[in-house]
């Protein structure tokens, strides 16, 4: 009697525990996929004219796509926003050069912040403009190459790469980009057991454009190869997931850093139009990104969505969804859409901010406001914009005047750090640079 009731309290206990364990919530693991100079006119899930991205539309189909997602539109800004959170105006990142600027004691990336909630953390691929490395910002493991669009050996920025810190040469015939995910590989196998983090940036298809692989001898479009070869390799991620029983409990994000590159904008077309605009643009074309986020029994699948989202928020809601607190004392300008991941219909915000130099504009889905105080009609965009007249007698148009200027007095971005370069968002001072230059020379 008193054996069978020791058993039947065992077998409750027993009972107990599975289901304070099925109750518990896992740690999803977190991938975000950064495509290079990548905009909407190039994924066929937002109705590509000359490009097919069959394993890309395939997260589309099983997840959620995003037709309002923004960020700056040149890559160095661009990846200072998404890593750290916070507005250009506030990190000084307002050019290419000037993203090598700030200092892990100044700025907090999304690693740090993700390894407090135990997660491991890996960087592999693209650093850019960013200063320093992966590993000073805080991801345990890093694959690092030099510049951009890195594939082959006869590339002298290709010849070798960091792994960990460490020069490892490039071997003739070794495709960089397969290299890479080899690395990706490993990461997940090895850390299979734990959430991790992993911040994936792509080589393709930032310019210098090169055979892949697949090309034939005599490709007619190469970089029509590229974009396919970048889809492939999203598709053998997928495989790879699901090969080791992840893909469950994973969270995809899909983004690209910045709009199509001039010289192939022309040919980025949605139902034979033109996006208004390129990279390092102010206009739609230059910031306007696909975002595709997928996690199974979570996000609704074939759902698409207007939300306004720009590049800061993915650190609040990264955070939110790993258990992570964010860094005290520091203004994040991102907000949390993990509500709308999981298929919420609130939206976590009514417009976003863009800058590039000093230019600057803030955007609802309809309306956009200039630091010039231009107000344009977003009605046709990414096609086009339609410039307000300043004494418009429009409601909706001078409603939508004050609304707009009431977020740019708030966000104050001439109280920031102005930007110091060319203008175009793309260099430091010439002068500036010149001179300092010259007084290197002399000191020698």
């Amino acid at each position: 009697m008193i054996l069978a009731r020791i058993s039947l309290l065992f077998a409750c206990l027993l009972s107990l525990g599975v289901s304070l364990r099925a109750a518990t919530p896992t740690k999803p693991n977190i991938i975000f996929i950064l495509a290079d100079d990548y905009g909407v006119g190039e994924v066929s899930a937002y109705g590509a004219d000359n490009y097919k991205t069959p394993n890309i539309d395939a997260l589309a189909r099983g997840g959620t796509r995003y037709t309002h997602a923004y960020t700056p539109s040149l890559c160095g800004p661009s990846r200072a926003t998404i890593l750290t959170g916070r507005y250009l105006f506030r990190t000084g990142a307002t050019n290419q050069d000037a993203t090598g600027r700030f200092t892990p004691a100044a700025e907090t990336m999304m690693p740090t912040i993700l390894k407090s909630a135990g997660y491991v953390t890996a960087a592999v691929g693209k650093w850019g403009q960013l200063p320093l490395g992966p590993g000073e910002f805080g991801f345990d493991q890093h694959l690092k190459f030099q510049g951009s669009g890195a594939y082959w050996n006869t590339q002298d920025k290709a010849k070798t790469y960091l792994v960990n810190g460490k020069v490892t040469p490039l071997k003739d015939k070794e495709y960089l980009p397969d290299v890479m995910h080899a690395f990706v590989t490993d990461f997940i196998t090895k850390n299979h057991d734990k959430p991790f983090y992993l911040y994936y940036s792509l080589s393709h298809v930032h310019t210098e454009i090169l055979p892949t692989p697949d090309s034939v001898p005599d490709s007619k479009d190469i970089y029509a190869d590229n974009v396919k070869y970048m889809d492939k390799l999203v598709g053998q991620l997928i495989a790879e997931l699901e090969r080791q029983h992840l893909r469950e409990n994973t969270l995809i994000v899909f983004f690209g850093d910045n709009g199509t590159a001039n010289g192939r904008a022309d040919n980025a077309m949605i139902g034979g139009r033109r996006l208004d605009g390129a990279k390092g643009s102010m206009l739609e074309g230059g910031s306007l990104e696909p975002l595709i986020v997928n996690w199974p029994g979570v996000t609704p699948a074939g759902k698409v969505r207007g939300d306004m989202i720009d590049s800061t928020d993915f650190v609040p809601t990264f955070a939110e969804i790993a258990g992570a607190k964010l860094p005290e004392k520091k203004i994040i300008d991102g907000r949390s859409f993990a509500a709308s991941i999981r298929g919420d219909s609130k939206q976590a915000r009514q417009w976003v901010y863009l800058q590039l130099a000093r230019q600057w504009y803030v955007r609802s889905s309809a309306w956009k406001l200039t630091q010039a105080g231009e107000l344009f009609d977003m009605s046709d965009a990414p096609f086009s914009e339609k410039l307000v007249s300043a004494d418009t007698k429009i409601p909706a148009a001078i409603a939508a005047r004050q609304q707009l200027k009431a977020a740019l007095d708030q966000l104050n971005p001439a109280g920031g750090i102005l930007d110091d370069g060319d203008g175009t968002g793309r260099h430091a001072n010439k002068a500036e640079k010149a001179a300092k230059k010259e007084a290197k020379k002399k000191q020698l």
